[in-house]
């Protein structure tokens, strides 16, 4: 069957009870082989009985389907055979990154690993001047090139680390499982970086502006919903509730309460579900399957966060997320109404995980061991928790004083 692509007809492929190929008129050489178990695949042939995968049907776009088919015919026209067989392993094609990170290493990172998508997205978004290259075409000048393109775009050092390590995993697979004998980012070196980082924590001013402007926040939110009800009643409609019979007007103070209170990550926050909370024991448990280190950790709650659980408690479903989306399932956003709280308390350059340093940073300099603020933390690694160190009272005056 011979006609031209589109995501319609892919929507429409059904499996058959034999396999069966359908022919793109738009690219030569380009077919989709459909088999009886529902596993579709773009494939390219260059030569009677000739032809080769590409990748999956869903993982590889039709799009790049088509320049993959095109760059394979273009090899066989020029050597005769495409360079991905004649440079292959073992006599097999060897596969395009793009293919090789979606139909190989993906499937694996996502069987093993938390956090795939972003994972996926970081690096379908960043390296897509080597996407349809060969693995073994792939040179350190090709990374570095791409790199130095991310830090002329505006990226810090830390963030081109941070995506080169991504495709760090995908080479360093490609290794182990035999497709490369070494990766080529072998000899490529990490940008330096301010080890440190940044710490960000709020003075004792700000913290109180960010106070009043919570409380004024739900003063105003609940004026309004007086108003409303007001209008409804003259009306004869059915009221709001009462924002004034509860403790908090929405969701925004308790989990700015809590969060300063915890130094949760804003993750950690959004996953929290009342049969983690143990008002009795006074503790929050951090599941391992929702925590950054994959690792559990239980939170001790001192005195405003039991309050403020408990009022929030009183006024909430109390079975499901602490602080669920409208829809009752997880929260994934609040930046609009985080971003307006800092707007009106002129706090700057605060993002909603420096609550996370402030809260770490209060603990020591009041004096409590960084060992424990890791703890607290939930840092795999003490060397994180060191960036605080500085913090800690008179611990380098009292050094300096011993010569």
């Amino acid at each position: 069957m011979k006609t031209k692509f589109s995501q319609k007809l892919l929507n429409g492929l059904k499996p058959e009870d034999k396999p069966f190929r359908v022919h793109d008129t738009t690219q030569p050489g380009l077919f989709i082989r459909v088999l009886p178990s529902g596993h579709m695949s773009y494939m390219v042939t260059w030569a009677r009985n000739k032809n080769v995968t590409l990748g999956r049907v869903g993982k590889m776009t039709l799009e790049q389907a088509r320049q993959e088919a095109a760059r394979y015919l273009a090899d066989a026209h020029e050597h005769g055979e495409p360079l991905a067989v004649t440079q292959g392993r073992k006599g097999a094609a060897s596969p395009t990154l793009r293919a090789f990170i979606h139909d190989t290493y993906l499937p694996w990172f996502e069987a093993h690993h938390r956090g795939h998508e972003k994972t996926k997205h970081t690096l379908d978004n960043n390296f897509e001047p080597i996407m349809l290259q060969r693995l073994q075409e792939i040179t350190g000048r090709d990374l570095e090139a791409i790199r130095t393109s991310w830090i002329k775009s505006g990226n810090k050092p830390a963030t081109a680390n941070r995506k080169m390590g991504s495709i760090s995993g995908v080479l360093s697979r490609a290794v182990d499982w035999g497709y490369l004998t070494s990766s080529p980012l072998d000899k490529v070196k990490q940008l330096k970086v301010d080890t440190k980082g940044r710490i960000r924590y709020l003075s004792k001013d700000e913290t109180q502006r960010i106070r009043d402007t919570l409380d004024a926040r739900e003063e105003r939110m609940r004026a309004e919903r007086d108003s409303a009800n007001q209008w409804r009643a003259e009306r004869k409609r059915d009221l709001l509730p009462d924002l004034r019979s509860v403790t908090f007007a929405d969701h925004l103070k308790p989990m700015v309460l809590l969060s300063l209170n915890t130094g949760l990550r804003r993750g950690e926050l959004f996953n929290l579900r009342w049969f983690d909370v143990n008002l009795e024991a006074k503790t929050i448990t951090v599941a391992g399957e929702g925590a950054k280190t994959a690792e559990t950790r239980h939170i001790p709650l001192n005195a405003e966060a039991i309050a403020t659980l408990n009022s929030w408690k009183k006024q909430s479903d109390s079975t499901g997320y602490l602080f669920p989306s409208q829809d009752g399932g997880r929260m994934t956003d609040v930046k609009t109404a985080w971003l307006e709280l800092l707007k009106n308390a002129t706090v700057k350059d605060f993002r909603w995980h420096d609550m996370r340093h402030d809260f770490a940073s209060r603990l020591v300099m009041a004096g409590v061991p960084l060992n424990t603020v890791r703890e607290l933390l939930g840092h795999a690694d003490i060397k994180m928790t060191l960036r605080y160190a500085h913090l800690a009272p008179d611990s380098k005056a009292a050094a300096v004083e011993l010569i």
